[in-house]
């Protein structure tokens, strides 16, 4: 798989990223067995097979047992650790934490920042993570705050680089106006059922800013591809029917299935869009991979972008 920069640094990785938030097989870390430990297991090693190098992943992932599990394979497969980019995320709080009537939330204060650093370099076994990523809009969140905490991290050499995760323009503006580092990534839900990122600013900021786009659940959870599993509450609405026979058409043509025409879809956009696959299946890892190597015409975008629009361009 090409690799490409990463925001504005040296670090470069994979064209798609693999997103360990599926690997343990539940999100209730009592519920994880030793055969879903073992598929996942599977799954992280087939995308490094594959020609991921970026493995995303959150302190939130069952409880942090998804970050164990990555860690447990950087541990196992010789030379890996050097050949990726490891990427998690911090700052969703679960209810009860750390009280019983504390609320759920999300929490960019420095304490809790450099505390879930430290949590998630001991679950990963590592002394660095190369990106560090704020998880969801903290509405209290202070640019100063975090910016010092960031140069915290980055002085003694635990975190590389820095990013976020769903935060809308505006926001990426400010945290970024206070912090002295570029912030690399703004990770985001971006796919044909999901277009907001097109004209919400999002893509535009990432172009000017020379910050890279990481679309999760680039597949709608599977509702584009071969069939959804979980869908969030968000996505319950999604119409995939309104661009499937557009999607079909163009895969046909081109001799491939239809995860791959959604895919290449993304990477088309000169923002460099960074799609997450986030399947354990295996086949369906090395079947997104593929992705890399199609490239669509204009024509073909376009009418793949009206399709899901559902109604012509103004």
């Amino acid at each position: 798989m090409k690799t490409i920069p990463i925001g504005n640094s040296s670090l470069r990785g994979s064209r798609l990223a693999y997103g360990c938030w599926r690997v343990t097989g539940s999100w209730n870390p009592s519920e994880i067995t030793p055969e879903s430990w073992s598929a996942g297991c599977a799954a992280v090693l087939a995308a490094y097979e594959a020609g991921y190098t970026v493995f995303d992943n959150a302190a939130i992932y069952c409880g942090g047992q998804a970050e164990r599990l990555l860690g447990e394979v950087l541990k196992k497969v010789p030379g890996m650790r050097e050949r990726v980019v490891v990427a998690t995320k911090c700052g969703i709080r679960i209810p009860g934490d750390p009280t019983p009537e504390a609320p759920a939330r999300y929490d960019f204060s420095a304490d809790h920042i450099l505390h879930s650093c430290e949590q998630s370099l001991r679950r990963l076994g590592l002394e660095t993570i190369d990106l560090f990523m704020l998880h969801r809009p903290d509405f209290l969140a202070n640019p100063t705050e975090i910016a010092g905490a960031f140069s915290n991290l980055l002085a003694a050499g635990k975190v590389r680089y820095f990013g976020v995760s769903n935060f809308r323009p505006t926001l990426v503006a400010a945290l970024q106006s206070a912090c002295p580092m570029p912030l690399l990534v703004n990770q985001v839900e971006i796919s044909l059922a999901k277009l907001d990122a097109f004209t919400d600013g999002t893509l535009d900021q990432c172009l000017s800013s020379k910050i890279t786009p990481m679309a999760w659940s680039p597949l709608a959870a599977g509702l584009i591809g071969d069939g959804a599993t979980r869908l969030l509450p968000s996505q319950q609405g999604y119409q995939p029917d309104k661009f499937r026979q557009e999607m079909l058409a163009v895969a046909k043509r081109h001799g491939v299935g239809p995860t791959t025409v959604a895919l290449a879809w993304l990477l088309k956009h000169p923002s460099a869009i960074m799609p997450i696959v986030g399947s354990t299946n295996p086949d369906r890892i090395r079947t997104a991979a593929t992705a890399d190597a199609l490239e669509l015409s204009r024509e073909e975008w376009y009418r793949l972008l009206i399709a899901a629009r559902g109604e012509p361009l103004p």
